[in-house]
């Protein structure tokens, strides 16, 4: 289709990186606004309202794309997605890694770079070192453990998606959107928090009918992308040591975008405010946590938007499991921390108690 629109000087994947921008750019603010978090929704203070706020974001993306999908704009059938051989042994131990990691960093991938906008440095280190991890994963020194995970295999034939199930994607869409609306509608959050979250999930059809349908060049294909962190956030750290070698894509504009939109929105909301670590064993949880999330976005096939908020609307069993096994690797960190801050603080309180000698 793009070639329709006669643009004789710009290629498809030049105009992918602009259409990437201005959707990271929209879901900066958005993010930055409702503190958008699938960490928070799992063991934040106020995961109630957190999770009914990412809901929301999954049932609106679940709609958009299950439309797109019906009016024919888009097909997911090529799409890694729906590859018939699942490695549900790679998605799994990557779902738990990630998941873990997120909560030893207090933040998946997406929210600690819209907090990188919001100038703490704790989450630009953490960008940073999980962008080198992913890398290594996906073609350096970690990628025969990539490879030798991804061997083992489930051949699901059609079964790949949820839509192959008795009644088709409209019923199982339909189930997925209702049942996550009506959690929200609970959720306790101020009709403005949905109404944006709302906003985020429609990025997610919005980036697929953008480079599956409407930049769609025959002649010079590119890849049908939605909101993703984990090969975006190596592409970007790549491209930016050797831009005049290496060219930016759809991931490059993403994050670009994303982190403009995130400091525009803290400045406007006299938000903006340095931050950094407080002690050495607080950056040796954080530097841990950024290079699990970075091996296990790899292995799971995403982060808690790549699998999560953009592969669960496609109906992929693949993105399912995956973000299904990142809750549980981040509740099962969570449960292991609180252990160990109780055990900790039981041993200062006997040592207190203990007489002067």
């Amino acid at each position: 289709m793009f070639e329709s629109f006669g643009f004789e000087e710009t290629t498809a994947k030049e105009a992918s990186v602009l259409l990437a921008a201005l959707i990271g750019l929209a879901f900066g603010v958005l993010a930055q606004r409702t503190r958008f978090c699938f960490r928070r929704s799992l063991v934040g203070e106020d995961r109630r309202q957190a999770l009914g706020v990412w809901l929301t974001a999954l049932a609106l993306a679940v709609i958009g794309t299950q439309a797109a999908v019906a009016a024919g704009w888009i097909s997911f059938d090529a799409h890694r997605f729906m590859a018939s051989e699942v490695p549900f042994l790679a998605i799994g131990i990557g779902g738990l890694l990630f998941g873990a990691g997120m909560v030893l960093t207090r933040g998946c991938i997406s929210r600690l770079t819209v907090l990188t906008g919001g100038g703490n440095l704790r989450g630009a280190l953490v960008v940073l070192v999980f962008a080198v991890v992913a890398h290594a994963t996906l073609k350096g020194v970690l990628a025969p453990l990539r490879v030798a995970l991804g061997s083992v295999t489930v051949d699901m034939g059609d079964s790949v998606s949820l839509a192959a199930l008795p009644g088709g994607a409209l019923v199982w869409g339909g189930l997925l959107t209702v049942a996550a609306l009506a959690y929200a509608l609970r959720s306790g959050n101020r009709p403005g928090q949905l109404v944006m979250a709302g906003l985020i999930g429609l990025l997610v059809p919005a980036a697929w009918v953008g480079t599956g349908f409407i930049l769609l060049d025959e002649f010079d294909p590119i890849a049908m992308e939605s909101l993703s962190f984990t090969s975006p956030s190596a592409d970007t750290l790549f491209w930016t040591i050797a831009s005049s070698s290496i060219p930016a894509g759809f991931g490059t504009g993403l994050l670009g975008g994303v982190f403009v939109g995130a400091l525009v929105a803290s400045l406007i909301a006299r938000e903006f405010q340095w931050q950094s670590f407080d002690a050495p064993r607080q950056t040796g949880r954080y530097l841990t946590g950024a290079a699990m999330m970075g091996v296990g976005g790899v292995l799971a096939g995403g982060c808690t938007l790549g699998a999560g908020l953009s592969g669960v609307p496609t109906l992929s069993v693949a993105a399912i499991e995956a973000i299904v096994m990142i809750a549980l690797g981040g509740l099962a960190m969570q449960a292991l921390l609180s252990r160990s801050s109780a055990a900790d603080g039981a041993a200062s309180t006997t040592r207190q108690a203990q007489p002067a000698r």
